[in-house]
């Protein structure tokens, strides 16, 4: 076994449905976070993308809470996280605590989802002009601000539990960060297609930023993996065979192979890649939360 101190530590007890959280909240916090992209800096026509990702941003955001609470020794105490007890209901933060400061942000970020939503489910067309509202500007910069956060807080929450692989590397938020981007735009890429919903045009956008970031995301667990040192060993288990074949191939080789080559494959190459990229965020995080736990 390698040497680390966090092999002494005792593991927090973290299974399927913190799992299921960090699935969840990066899948909202990127499609937040790519919808404002597109509502900031795109055309008239790309509208539709964007009120696609503000849908998908909150309907995925809403399990979150419920994960949170749900993986709690005492669900039903959730509420003390934000509100003081003693003092009810005087507001509770501890800029210190990652457990608060994630609590805080997971409030604020689904109170400007939750607006993004009402504004994407009421308009067939832009809501108005960016320059001329500003209360659309504050929606979509601090909606995508939190988004950001809420995406890669996960990773950074994990680097902070002194725990062998998770308290080994600094880049799990990176990591968390550029999955939750790549499964969002996989998701938006998957459900904007069928019935003409979403532009060719913006989606064809949506695609080539989606292959970016797929890269960055191979980049940066490459540089994960090395970042552990001696540690690496760890991976030469069952979680290095699901990180190399469910993560590496199936959810970022496969799916830019299929990107690269849609011209010759057709439609179906994309909904095909979008899948992959869904598993293989999924795995992700699994093998991320289960093989630390597991020591």
């Amino acid at each position: 076994m390698p040497p680390s101190d966090t092999f002494f530590t005792t593991a927090p007890g973290w299974e399927w449905l913190v799992i299921l959280y960090f699935f969840f909240g990066g899948l909202a916090g990127g499609s937040f976070a790519l919808a404002a992209l597109v509502d900031l800096f795109g055309r008239p026509i790309d509208w539709p993308l964007a009120r696609l990702g503000y849908i998908i941003a909150f309907v995925t955001l809403l399990p979150c809470p419920i994960l949170l609470s749900a993986d709690l020794t005492r669900p039903e105490r959730f509420w003390h996280m934000l509100i003081a007890s003693e003092r009810a209901p005087a507001p509770i933060f501890k800029l210190w605590s990652p457990m608060s400061v994630g609590s805080w942000a997971l409030l604020l970020f689904g109170l400007f989802s939750f607006l993004a939503f009402l504004g994407a489910v009421g308009s067939r067309g832009p809501l108005g002009v960016l320059r001329r509202d500003p209360l659309r500007w504050l929606i979509v910069l601090l909606g995508a601000a939190f988004g950001f956060f809420v995406a890669s807080y996960t990773g950074v929450l994990l680097s902070v539990t002194n725990r062998p692989i998770w308290a080994d590397t600094p880049l799990l938020g990176l990591l968390f960060l550029a999955s939750g981007a790549s499964t969002a735009a996989a998701l938006m890429l998957l459900l904007g297609r069928p019935r003409g919903w979403v532009a060719p045009a913006s989606l064809a956008r949506l695609e080539r930023l989606d292959t970016w970031v797929t890269i960055l995301e191979l980049v940066v667990l490459i540089a994960m993996v090395l970042s552990l040192g001696p540690l690496m060993s760890i991976w030469l288990s069952i979680w290095g065979l699901l990180l190399a074949v469910g993560v590496l191939l199936v959810g970022i080789l496969l799916p830019l192979a299929l990107h690269w080559g849609a011209r010759q494959l057709g439609g179906a190459s994309i909904a095909a890649a979008s899948v992959l990229a869904l598993i293989g965020g999924f795995i992700l995080r699994a093998v991320i939360v289960l093989s630390s736990e597991s020591l």
